[in-house]
C-alpha cells in the first residue's frame, strides 16, 4: 500500500552546512535511512511546492502569487541541492530566467498562452535545443556539434509557453551501443540515481526526466522510448508516464534508433500533469513522415478525457496471465490484488486473458529482451538497420562536428576509451564495451530479408496475436476497455513496443525493498485518449484507498558505485 510520508523544510544554510548522513541524523534527529529532509523542497514565496500539479502552479502564477522568474530561479537553487546526488541534469539552459522574464511581460499583458506558460520543464538529452545547450544523448562525441533546429517536439514545447530549463541525463546513446550497460549512465552526465535508494537502477535510457520529476525539480518532463525507455523509469521511481502511438509526437530533431518503435512521451506525478505535457507535443511534422501518414496525429486537447473513479462502473479490462501476471513478485501481487479489488467494488470487471503471443515474444523469465528469438524474429534485427539509416542521417545534418556517420562516433569511442568505454573492459558502466554498435556497423543498414522478415513477426505477432487479440472478449464478442499490467521485468512492456501501441503507467505502492511499482494500461493503436480515461480513474481510486504516492526517501544516498546494482527485479 502507498505509504504517508512526512514533508519537511530546511533553510539554504542546512542544505549547505550538513554533508554526512551521520551529520545529518544528529542534527535532525533521525533514522539511519530517513535523511530525505536534505531533499525536501523549501516554500517559495511562503507557499509549499512539494508535489505541486500544474494546475496549482499555473494558478500561483496567474494570481500573482509569484512569478516565472521566481520559479525557475526556486527550481534551479533545487537544481543545486540535490543533482550532485540524483545526476538526472547534464545541463541548464543558461537563458532560462531571461525566458522567464519575457513570459512573465506577456502574462502581464493577458498573453497566456496555457497551461504550460510560464512553467520549467526538462527535455532529455537526445532532444536538438537550438539554443546555447548541447544536444549529445550523453556523449562526448557530440559535445560542441551544432543542430540545425529544434526538434519539433521542442519547437511545440516553447510555442505552449514552457521554459526548457535543460536538458536531463540518460543512457548513453538511449542504450543502444551496448547490450550490457549500466542504466542512466552517460560518460558526459554521469549516474543517474533512483531517488528512492541511490543505489538501485533508475531504470531506462529517460531515467534523468523521471527522476527529476520524482524529486520533484520540475512538474512535467519529457522522453523518448525506443523500447520500455518510458514506461520503465516511470515505474521504478513513481510517477506516470505516457509513452503514446508510434506516429503521435513527431520525432525529428532527436537522435533516433527506430523509426518503426521510436516515440516521444512525457512524464509527471499525475496523469493530469503527463496529459498536460502530452497535450503540447502532439501533431503531425513534415519532418516525420510517420505523424502525417495518419490524421489521428492532429491536436486535441486529451485533458477533456480525465475522469473519477466514478466512471470505473460498467467497465471491462483484460489481465493477461501468462509471463505477465504469473510472473508478478509476490510483495508486489499483494498491493496488485488490492488495487483489482478496489477496482471490482467501483463497478468494473476484470478479466483474466492471454497474449496468443506470449511464449513467442516474452521470454521464460519474463525478464527485458530485445534479442530474444532467431535473427528472423527478432526485434534487435530490426534495430540494427533503423539505428544505422536513422543515426547517420541525423548526424549529416550538424555542424562544428567530426562525427559525420555512426563510424565515426564508434572510432571516437575507440580512441577515447577511458571515458567512453569501446571494449570489454575498459570502463565499469560498459561491460560489454560498444558491441551493439559494432552490429549496427556491420548492417550496413542494408534492410534484408531477415530485416522485413523481424519487422513482419513482431508486428503482426505484438499486434494481431498479441495486444489486440487479447483486447477481444470472446465470450461477449466485445473488447475490453484496457488491458492492465503489473509489470516490473519489462517484457509485457515489449509487446507495445514492437507493436508501436501506447502505454500508461500510474504508481500503485513500493515493495518489501521500498522501491515504486506501477499498474500500467495497455491498448491498441491511437487510444491514448482511452487510456487516459481509465488511468486517471484508477489513480484517483488508488488515492482515495491509500492517499499520494509514496514519495522518495533518497536511501543510500552517499553511494556512488558504478554500475548501480539493480534492485528493481
Amino acid at each position: 500500500m502507498l505509504r504517508s510520508v512526512r514533508t519537511y523544510f530546511l533553510s539554504p544554510k542546512a542544505h549547505n552546512t550538513v554533508r554526512t548522513e551521520t551529520e545529518v541524523r544528529r542534527h535532525h534527529d533521525l533514522s539511519q535511512h530517513d535523511i530525505s529532509p536534505l531533499f525536501r523542497l523549501e516554500e517559495l514565496k511562503g507557499l509549499n511546492l512539494y508535489e505541486c500539479s500544474m494546475e496549482e502552479i499555473q494558478q500561483h502564477l496567474s494570481e500573482g502569487h509569484f512569478t516565472s522568474v521566481d520559479y525557475v530561479e526556486f527550481c534551479l537553487q533545487r537544481i543545486h541541492n540535490v543533482n550532485p546526488y540524483l545526476e538526472c541534469i547534464i545541463e541548464i539552459n543558461p537563458d532560462a530566467t531571461k525566458i522567464a522574464a519575457e513570459l512573465d511581460d506577456e502574462r502581464r499583458q493577458g498573453k497566456a498562452r496555457g497551461i504550460l506558460h510560464g512553467v520549467p520543464i526538462l527535455v532529455k538529452d537526445n532532444m536538438a535545443t537550438k539554443d546555447k545547450m548541447q544536444t549529445t544523448a550523453g556523449s562526448w562525441a557530440l559535445l560542441g556539434s551544432i543542430v540545425p533546429r529544434d526538434a519539433h517536439v521542442v519547437s511545440l514545447l516553447r510555442r505552449a509557453g514552457a521554459i526548457i530549463l535543460g536538458h536531463a541525463n540518460m543512457s548513453e546513446w538511449a542504450s543502444v551501443r551496448s547490450s550490457n550497460y549500466s542504466t542512466g549512465y552517460s560518460p558526459r552526465g554521469g549516474q543517474v540515481r533512483n531517488p528512492y535508494n541511490l543505489s538501485s537502477s533508475p531504470y531506462g535510457s529517460s531515467s534523468g526526466s523521471a527522476v527529476a520529476v520524482s524529486a520533484n525539480i520540475v512538474p512535467v518532463s519529457f522522453g523518448t522510448e525506443t523500447d520500455a525507455s518510458i514506461i520503465g523509469p516511470a515505474s521504478i521511481n513513481g510517477i506516470v508516464g505516457i509513452k503514446p502511438t508510434v506516429g503521435l509526437t513527431s520525432r525529428a530533431g532527436v537522435i533516433p534508433i527506430s523509426k518503426s518503435m521510436d516515440t516521444v512521451g512525457s512524464f509527471g506525478r499525475t496523469v493530469a500533469d503527463a496529459v498536460h505535457g502530452l497535450n503540447a507535443i502532439v501533431g503531425s511534422d513534415e519532418r516525420d513522415a510517420m505523424t502525417c501518414s495518419s490524421s489521428r496525429s492532429q491536436r486535441k486537447d486529451y485533458s477533456k478525457y480525465l475522469t473519477t473513479k466514478g466512471s470505473l462502473k460498467g467497465a471491462r479490462f483484460g489481465l493477461p496471465n501468462k509471463r505477465c501476471w504469473e510472473f508478478v513478485a509476490k510483495d508486489i501481487r499483494e498491493t496488485a490484488l488490492t488495487v483489482l479489488k478496489a477496482i471490482q467494488e467501483a463497478g468494473a470487471d476484470v478479466v483474466e486473458v492471454d497474449f496468443p503471443c506470449a511464449e513467442d515474444r516474452i521470454p521464460g523469465d519474463g525478464n527485458w529482451d530485445w534479442t530474444y528469438g532467431k535473427p528472423s524474429e527478432s526485434e534487435f534485427s530490426v534495430v540494427q538497420v533503423e539505428a544505422f539509416q536513422e543515426i547517420n542521417a541525423y548526424l549529416s545534418e550538424l555542424s562544428e562536428t567530426r562525427m559525420k556517420t555512426l563510424e565515426d562516433v564508434f572510432e571516437y569511442n575507440q580512441k577515447n576509451s577511458g571515458t567512453e568505454g569501446a571494449k570489454p573492459g575498459d570502463h565499469s558502466a560498459f561491460p560489454t564495451g560498444q558491441n551493439n554498435f559494432q552490429q549496427i556497423l556491420q548492417s550496413c543498414g542494408e534492410a534484408t530479408e531477415t530485416y522485413y522478415q523481424a519487422l513482419h513477426y513482431t508486428q503482426q505477432k505484438c499486434r494481431t496475436e498479441g495486444i489486440d487479440a487479447a483486447l477481444k472478449d470472446n465470450k461477449t464478442n466485445t473488447v475490453f476497455d484496457a488491458l492492465i499490467l503489473f509489470d516490473r521485468k519489462g517484457a509485457g512492456q515489449q509487446l507495445a513496443a514492437q507493436a508501436g501501441y501506447p502505454i500508461i503507467c500510474i504508481p500503485i505502492g513500493v515493495d518489501s525493498a521500498g522501491l515504486p511499482f506501477s499498474l500500467s494500461l495497455h491498448h491498441t493503436a491511437w487510444k491514448e485518449d482511452v487510456l487516459i480515461r481509465w488511468a486517471s480513474a484508477i489513480e484517483d481510486l488508488v488515492h482515495q484507498i491509500s492517499g499520494w504516492r509514496c514519495t522518495p526517501e533518497y536511501r543510500e544516498h552517499l553511494s556512488k558505485n558504478i554500475p548501480v546494482v539493480d534492485k528493481s527485479s
